[in-house]
């Protein structure tokens, strides 16, 4: 990087910086800080929902699958998500804000409380919070290791640097600050990745080269499924997905619960996924062009760093680093403002009884605090991200194979369809696909990459359902036969959900 570069991402961060100083005035109270007191457009909330699923990660390790294998990572990644994100939008979104109308509720696991009951709220909210941990710690070591690329900055001491900048926006403006940031970043990440698309095709003789490149690339290139990429894992890959993008991943149902109500919730969800179907095609086109530039490189996961060092002139290499810093950024920051919500009103009230009935400026206080611990605990595991199988090991042996079964109960939960599966049912099943992937491990099962995805979730969700089925003659008490009902028999657009 040359000295315009640095001067590029030193206006990046500090406008993400100025951006939080400014959110922190509409901050006042814990309410606003979780939720911006379910005031967010549905625009606005759909395009954080679409940025907050992207990271560093994706300029890392999906640069590393698109240049082995690629277009299958178009399939199996962006499809995926985009067929579980719409089909969200119509089943699980307007859900979760109605669960703030009706409960008030500040944390995506706040309501399982009264769905099940406290244990089962603890039991998720536990999980939930050291499985995320694994997740961000794998978003600082992509950014590490781009930064290293880049700049030849220590992996630990990009990570570090970019996650203090986080901290200083994030525990000061809370959601708002996270929402403007995406909203900022989003466009960054537009203008970053045309230029680098744009400046691709140019190199590869035209516009042409976008159907004709395929035929030079390495035989599978162009294909849907390719290496340990099958039909399969696609399915597999989807069937997570619709638990995680739906509000297994907390940070995304949060956009959703902080929505006014449930037609914008169902709006916001349409455009991330249409974002999914349509963005990743111009953004993963250079990573697909890369073998023809390098070949034979010997780690595939620098394949973008080093296209954009080898093309980009003196300033615009800076400017698509900071829309990669944008991605990272966004995730991180949202991951974190939601666990801090989750450790604010589900966990600490419960260790210790000082902590409950909180008047909202101690709220506040102990929600930044939160914040600030988790992303420290998460800088912890990234220095040792190698010992976990890098950041794919992180990213889908570990975080792919374990957010359905915490996530089961969240979802399935909010169905009157599945009432009759209760607390026990909601545990044995977080308990059992837990036990799935650790047996998996301690095996050493090395065999289809679909089964290790789906096992654990899959597994959830038989108990879930067959206890669910056991009890179908039982009792379901009356609170929670009203939530339910309250949740399915509102309009949406004139159209009942159920």
């Amino acid at each position: 990087m040359k000295f315009p570069d640095y001067v590029v991402i030193a206006i990046f961060f500090g406008l993400m910086v100025l951006i939080g100083f400014y959110s922190s005035r509409k901050v006042k109270n814990s309410n606003d800080f979780f939720v911006a007191g379910g005031k967010v457009p549905w625009w606005l909330a759909g395009i954080s929902h679409h940025v907050s699923g992207y990271s560093g990660v994706v300029f890392v390790a999906f640069a590393g699958v698109a240049y082995t294998y690629g277009f299958t990572i178009y399939v199996w990644w962006a499809v995926a998500i985009s067929v579980a994100v719409i089909g969200g939008a119509y089943l699980i979104a307007p859900r979760w804000s109605r669960l703030r109308q009706k409960l008030n509720i500040g944390s995506p696991t706040e309501y399982l409380q009264l769905r099940y009951s406290v244990a089962t709220q603890l039991i998720t909210a536990f999980s939930g919070t050291l499985l995320k941990l694994f997740d961000v710690a794998a978003k600082w070591a992509s950014i590490g290791i781009l930064l290293n690329v880049f700049t030849g900055l220590p992996v630990m001491a990009g990570a570090v640097m970019t996650a203090a900048i986080a901290l200083v926006y994030t525990t000061i403006g809370g959601l708002w600050a996270d929402l403007y940031t995406d909203f900022v970043q989003f466009l960054i990440q537009i203008v970053a990745g045309i230029l680098m698309f744009v400046t691709v095709i140019t190199k590869l003789g035209g516009t042409g080269s976008i159907i004709g490149m395929w035929h030079r690339l390495p035989k599978g290139h162009g294909s849907a499924f390719s290496g340990p990429y099958t039909f399969a894992f696609f399915l597999a890959y989807m069937l997570m997905s619709a638990f995680s993008y739906n509000g297994g991943t907390w940070s995304l149902a949060t956009r959703y619960i902080a929505s006014p109500n449930a037609a914008s919730a169902r709006k916001s969800g349409l455009l991330s996924g249409t974002l999914y179907l349509v963005w990743p095609l111009i953004l993963f086109f250079p990573m697909w062009a890369a073998p023809l530039f390098m070949p034979h490189l010997a780690d595939p996961t620098e394949s973008y760093a080093l296209m954009v060092r080898k093309f980009l002139p003196a300033g615009l290499v800076g400017l698509v680093l900071a829309g990669i810093f944008s991605a990272t950024l966004s995730m991180v920051t949202s991951d974190a403002n939601t666990i801090s919500a989750v450790i604010t009103k589900d966990i600490i009230p419960f260790m210790s009884r000082k902590f409950k009935r909180m008047d909202p400026k101690r709220e506040l206080r102990l929600a930044r605090t939160a914040t600030f611990t988790f992303v420290f605990m998460t800088l912890i595991i990234t220095s040792f991200y190698r010992d976990f199988g890098g950041v794919i090991g992180l990213i889908i042996t570990w975080f792919g194979a374990l957010v359905g079964p915490t996530a089961i109960p969240m979802i399935l939960g909010l169905m009157p369809r599945f009432k009759h599966s209760g607390s026990k049912a909601a545990i044995a099943s977080i308990v059992a696909g837990v036990l799935t992937f650790i047996i998996m491990k301690v095996v050493g099962y090395e065999g289809s990459q679909a089964l290790i995805l789906a096992s654990p979730t899959l597994t959830s969700i038989i108990v879930y359902l067959g206890m669910g089925f056991i009890n179908r003659n039982g009792n379901v008490p009356e609170e929670v036969e009203r939530l339910l009902s309250g949740l399915s028999l509102s309009n949406v657009n004139g159209k009942k959900v159920d």
